[in-house]
């Protein structure tokens, strides 16, 4: 290689060292970086990003270690448009992903990345998606030329030699390119190919598109090696209840990005619950695997939190505001004369006067928001008071209980438990949610999602529910399936459930049915809690009839609903398990 380099490679893997040489041959950069995590490299790559503009220091003494990224404003949100998994057989991918042959995409690839880090800085980035020594722990070498990538993999990956000392020789790993190119929309791909497991991202340096151990790794290759392999990697945030008495049950739960998977992975309970305590395991993956006593166990594979920044607050997540209150780096919201951030539901009032996330002058009269929709924080795992003592525990968790949630303002009622584990399989994968800022989208119009996985499986999504279906076999005490829905409203358009730390109360009623207690009366849709199943204490403003109007269901909504998961199952249907064809008609017979 004719580029310079800098840090110690820390590894004789000769794999590895093979695939950096062919790619520093292919991008032509000045010099290479070979990254090892510790704080002497943080300290110096930050003081670089800062040089370079990357970052901007917040003030220290009110965000200690934090720091400021504004990126293009093209370039701000997943774009599943770009997204393409790349097998040999089209039907590998199925009918919902973006399938390119990999001769192609690799070809067109090669082509963008030809000379593309000339006058850069290479940066080989090792990190370990998982606890150390986990069966479930897979390593990931990223090579990037981003700054802001290696500074934010480092928060959500395990970065460094330790990965290293995890691969040991093996040329098992998985490898990842991005190249940022000019940041042009016309030359954007985030290119999976599961059976090299390689990702190759390009023209972006948006989070979930250039972190590749994130979604890229932890999802779309990750789905495709759990059905190799025989685990399940979800988009699902695992938390753990526990009572008064010290009893521990471990819930994983799956929401489309920016419905409050976050604030739910780390609920503060109400004073009424006294003595109860939530833990935060995952606040967005679980990496799930049958254990030798017959239950689901699960690991979070993360180590950081990116999680969207509007609508935080001490009310909405009081742990997510303690997290990100130092070592945090924040993309795409609005920067205060006070060197501080705000976004819109933070609770400080709008400033009087700030930049809005493109740097442009904003107040309170702007027409535009001050942060952008989807903005952002990066920040440590670690941070987070309520981190789960198992969370780095490299067996898992046993879960008790898979929860489907979506953002509907109609239809779906606040919870309901599906009546076994093929029913609970056809609710999530019927799931439909409204759209968000997280992806490029009509926000509000509501698509099919199931499993909160559309935009993140990497194979044909009917061979994706037979796998959920084939799991059972292999479980011998498998978790109870429910679905919930935060975002119900009534017709003068405000939410019927307050939200938030109450949603501790449906909470309870879950983890109680886990546990063989709690009522619950059967209906057409599923069980559901009988009028008193919730202790409604210290909720004002609150009462039976309000929650039976939050627990409501349309047979003509539903009927609609039948149809709107026929569109998917109409695609899927050379792949399609014929148990969710039958649970379809023993829903419509039901009604």
């Amino acid at each position: 290689m004719s580029a310079k380099s800098s840090g110690a490679a820390n590894t004789t893997n000769p794999t590895v060292t093979a695939w950096v040489d062919e790619v520093a041959h292919l991008t032509r950069p000045e010099r290479i970086h070979w990254c090892d995590g510790s704080e002497a490299e943080k300290e110096a790559l930050t003081k670089l990003a800062v040089e370079l503009g990357v970052l901007t220091p917040l003030n220290q003494t009110k965000r200690p270690g934090c720091y400021y990224h504004r990126s293009n404003a093209n370039d701000v949100a997943r774009v599943e448009q770009c997204t393409f998994i790349c097998t040999s057989n089209p039907e590998d991918a199925g009918p919902t992903n973006n399938w390119m042959a990999p001769r192609d995409m690799y070809a067109k690839l090669r082509a963008l990345c030809e000379g593309a880090m000339r006058g850069r800085t290479m940066y080989v980035v090792p990190y370990l998606m998982g606890p150390p020594g986990s069966p479930l722990t897979k390593v990931g070498v990223e090579i990037t030329d981003s700054i802001y990538v290696v500074l934010s993999m480092r928060i959500m990956t395990r970065m460094g030699s330790a990965a290293y000392a995890q691969l040991g020789n093996s040329p098992n790993f998985n490898r990842g390119l991005h190249c940022m190119l000019d940041v042009h929309p016309d030359r954007r791909f985030i290119a999976h190919f599961p059976e090299d497991n390689a990702v190759i991202s390009v023209g972006s340096n948006y989070g979930g598109n250039v972190l590749l151990g994130k979604k890229c790794l932890a999802l779309r290759i990750g789905s495709w090696l759990g059905r190799k392999e025989g685990w399940m990697a979800e988009h699902m945030l695992i938390l753990g209840v526990e009572s008064p008495t010290g009893e521990k049950t471990f819930v994983a739960a799956a929401f489309p990005s920016a419905c409050g998977k976050t604030n739910f992975a780390m609920l503060v309970p109400p004073p009424a619950f006294k003595g109860w305590k939530v833990w935060t395991i995952g606040d967005d993956i679980a990496w799930m695997k049958p254990g030798p006593d017959g239950k689901l166990y699960a690991i979070n594979p993360e180590a950081g939190y990116f999680g969207v920044a509007p609508g935080t607050s001490m009310k909405s997540n009081p742990n997510a505001m303690k997290s990100i209150a130092r070592d945090t780096i924040f993309t795409n919201v609005a920067l205060t004369p006070d060197g501080d951030v705000w976004w819109e539901g933070h609770d400080a009032p709008p400033p009087k006067e700030c930049l809005d996330w493109r740097g442009q002058k904003w107040t309170p009269d702007s027409k535009e928001k001050a942060a952008h929709p989807n903005s952002r924080f990066c920040a440590p795992a670690a941070n987070n008071p309520m981190l789960a003592p198992e969370a780095s525990d490299p067996n898992g968790v046993p879960i008790s209980a898979i929860i489907f949630g979506a953002r509907r303002s109609t239809t779906m009622p606040l919870v309901y438990q599906a009546f076994n584990w093929i029913h609970g399989v056809y609710v999530g994968a019927t799931m439909g949610s409204e759209m968000t800022a997280a992806a490029a989208g009509v926000l509000g119009q509501v698509r099919l999602d199931p499993m909160a996985m559309l935009p993140f499986c990497g194979y044909n999504m009917g061979e994706y529910f037979l796998h959920w279906l084939r799991m059972r076999k292999l479980i011998t005490h498998p978790p109870r399936i429910f679905h919930v829905n935060w975002f119900r409203k009534g017709e003068d358009g405000k939410f019927l459930w307050p939200g938030f730390g109450e949603n501790m109360r449906v909470l309870k009623w879950i983890v109680d049915r886990c546990r063989g207690g709690a009522n619950a009366e059967e209906t057409p849709l599923g069980w559901v809690p009988g009028p008193n199943a919730f202790d409604l204490t210290g909720m004002e403003d609150f009462n039976v009839d309000d929650l039976a109007r939050a627990q409501s269901f349309n047979v003509e909504e539903w009927r609609n609903e039948v149809v709107k998961s026929n569109e998917l199952f109409l695609k899927l249907y050379s792949h399609l398990p014929k148990e969710l064809i039958f649970q379809r008609e023993l829903l419509v017979s039901r009604f």
